[in-house]
């Protein structure tokens, strides 16, 4: 799928997603500044946008930071835990929600995410308001649907560039 100059592109990153697929199949970190430049490409970025979850440790205001260097807006929630000892913390309503209120001012949208439940996220964009939708994730722990559904998936598998290793 051709790249043009004139493209709006908004990136909506699930930090949690790219996490934990990167440390469960590499034992590595993600590359989000290299991820970011790649997502963008030649084009006009109008917003990158990664949602985190904030849990006890300490290091993460550091990770925030770092985030923010390379240009994205931070987005954070504080994990819930039940009683029980369940715990809860993903941004899938969230991404959702700021990726359909700012449709109408991009041309592309690029969502770094594996995650299966954005299918219909996917489809609403790009029926309902004609963007173009790539999906940036490991391909081995990516939603088979999510790769149909998408116009262009990007394996960050088969690229090392994307990977930090510890």
């Amino acid at each position: 799928m051709a790249q043009y100059k004139a493209q709006r592109v908004g990136v909506f990153v699930d930090v949690q997603n790219m996490y934990y697929s990167a440390k469960n199949l590499y034992d590595a970190k993600v590359n989000f500044s290299r991820l970011l430049e790649d997502a963008v490409g030649n084009r006009q970025l109008v917003r990158a946008i990664s949602y985190v979850v904030k849990g006890p440790q300490s290091e993460e205001d550091n990770f925030f930071t770092a985030l923010e260097k390379i240009g994205f807006e931070v987005k954070t929630r504080d994990l819930q835990v039940f009683l029980g000892g369940t715990k809860k913390g993903d941004w899938d309503v969230g991404i959702c929600m700021d990726a359909i209120r700012m449709a109408q001012k991009l041309d592309v949208v690029v969502l770094v995410s594996g995650d299966g439940d954005f299918e219909s996220l996917v489809n609403y964009l790009k029926y309902s308001q004609g963007c173009v939708v790539e999906v940036m994730a490991f391909g081995r722990t990516a939603s088979s649907k999510l790769k149909e559904v998408a116009d262009k998936f990007i394996d960050l598998s088969e690229f090392k560039k994307y990977l930090i290793k510890k």
